[in-house]
């Protein structure tokens, strides 16, 4: 039997060494670019907190009245859909206690762990960042909603889901749909009067920047586990 040389064994190894320090370089910039994006929606909220009385900006009142504008029963019956797809028991367990169940009969521990990490964290922040801020809601409210309207709860789980499910999953339909349902949340949020628009979009930056942040540090398994399954199942085909 043929014995490897040391010098090769050496290339082999350093070589290994270097794809690995890459991989962990790649991971810096969405942990810190994610970061980054949290701070950007904290300072927002601090921003609104402390102008004028937490009143709103000008653009959200604009959007605002073009939604009263626009009401009518057609629309209010697939925006109170939408109020309990992504909020209260439904929206706040059940839905991802059933992906997370999901992924764990997929065999995917990594990936249940991943989204419900996720999904906690995001949670976690917005119920922060409205204890904190605790700006007033709009007063033409169509539903009934907890204190503090910054930032959206329902948009930032919307797109803490797009993201993940986007990142797990690895199809464009799967990135379609979550941007689709992520942006409609935004919209039915702003025409039920649960929100401002800016509240929306503050919601929605940090649910996308949580997906990504607690991505980094489990990117390695997660792909690991990806591409051991997906071997798996060539491996029965053949």
């Amino acid at each position: 039997m043929r014995q490897e040389p040391d010098s090769e064994r050496e290339a082999r190894a350093t070589e290994a060494e270097r794809k690995q320090g890459a991989a962990r370089i790649a991971r810096r910039w969405p942990l810190y670019s994610g970061a980054a994006a949290v701070l950007l929606v904290a300072g927002l909220g601090a921003i609104i907190a402390y102008r004028d009385k937490n009143l709103p900006f000008s653009f959200d009142l604009a959007w605002m009245g073009e939604i009263l504008e626009h009401r009518s029963p057609f629309w209010t019956v697939p925006a109170l859909v939408m109020n309990n797809v992504g909020g209260g028991v439904l929206g706040a367990l059940v839905i991802p206690v059933l992906i997370t169940v999901t992924f764990l009969v997929l065999r995917r521990p990594w990936a249940a762990l991943y989204f419900a990490s996720a999904t906690i964290v995001s949670a976690g922040i917005v119920q922060l960042l409205k204890y904190v801020y605790g700006r007033p809601r709009p007063t033409d409210i169509l539903v009934t909603s907890d204190l503090g309207s910054f930032p959206s709860g329902h948009v930032a789980n919307a797109a803490t889901m797009a993201v993940v499910l986007g990142i797990m999953l690895v199809r464009a339909w799967v990135w379609i749909a979550g941007i689709v349902y992520t942006l409609a949340m935004l919209v039915s949020r702003t025409y039920l009067g649960a929100h401002w628009l800016s509240d929306t979009v503050g919601g929605l930056v940090l649910g996308a920047a949580v997906a990504v942040i607690i991505w980094a540090p489990l990117a390695y398994r997660l792909r690991l586990e990806q591409t051991t399954r997906a071997a798996a199942r060539r491996a029965r085909t053949t």
